[in-house]
């Protein structure tokens, strides 16, 4: 089991970053010093759960984790400068920072680095998570040792949740939309103006009608789903909206 760190201070090394086409080293000191920083670490830069899963939500509830103190979010994973920075435009992750511990000194500073020669990976960090003040570790969401890839505790709701256990957490909102549509833009202002993120798949360009049928059983736009509950179209946004202010 790896050892929990809680009130040391993170290890000073310097990371080697890209930022357009220069390098840029940043230390530690530089990275952490004076900041609050939420840290998830994970095995790999395009493997399936850190981009399915640990990347997009610590990215959807960054807004949440500012507004209760947190300065930056940041990602850490045994891959080199251009894979991180290629793996942060492929997420359209640009709430958080993509560090790379190419050489692994960080994760082995932390006592993380472990062996995936089974993988063909070599030697990467167990996935973790952790909240550090001033360059120093005030919590830490360590994965159970166990085989495969447990993804249990590292996640961006057990860190809100501790940092802030009644924080309001973003509305999981996709609207389907077409082009040139007038009920569409009116769904999408409503939502706009009551801010709601939302995520719009575009007809013939992110899907087909025959898919809009399948998951709405409707054939007309805009289609709209709030966290996996089926809304409809723009008079059922309204009254949605109308209801949820009456609560």
């Amino acid at each position: 089991m790896s050892e929990n760190r809680k009130g040391s201070r993170i290890p000073q090394v310097t990371f080697h970053t890209r930022r357009g086409h220069e390098w840029v080293d940043a230390t530690s000191e530089e990275v952490f010093g004076g900041k609050t920083v939420v840290v998830f670490s994970l095995p790999g830069a395009f493997t399936p759960t850190c981009s399915s899963t640990h990347v997009p939500r610590y990215n959807q509830l960054a807004p949440a984790f500012r507004e209760h103190g947190v300065d930056e979010i940041i990602c850490i994973s045994v891959n080199d400068a251009f894979v991180m920075d290629e793996w942060q435009r492929e997420q359209k992750a640009d709430n958080i920072t993509f560090l790379p511990d190419g050489n692994g000194e960080f994760s082995h500073g932390m006592g993380m680095l472990v062996a995936k020669n089974d993988l063909g990976f070599g030697e990467r960090s167990r996935r973790y998570s952790m909240l550090v003040k001033d360059g120093v570790i005030e919590k830490m969401f360590i994965e159970p040792d166990v085989p495969g890839d447990p993804f249990e505790v590292s996640d961006a709701d057990t860190m809100l949740d501790y940092i802030a256990p009644d924080a309001a957490k973003p509305l999981d909102v996709t609207v389907f939309s077409r082009a040139g549509c007038p009920f569409c833009v009116r769904a999408k202002g409503m939502l706009h103006d009551a801010g709601i993120r939302f995520e719009e798949l575009v007809l013939n360009r992110d899907y087909t009608e025959a898919t809009l049928r399948a998951v709405s059983g409707q054939s007309t736009v805009p289609q709209v789903f709030i966290n996996g509950e089926y809304i409809g179209g723009s008079e059922a946004v309204a009254a949605y909206l109308g209801m949820a202010e009456a609560a």
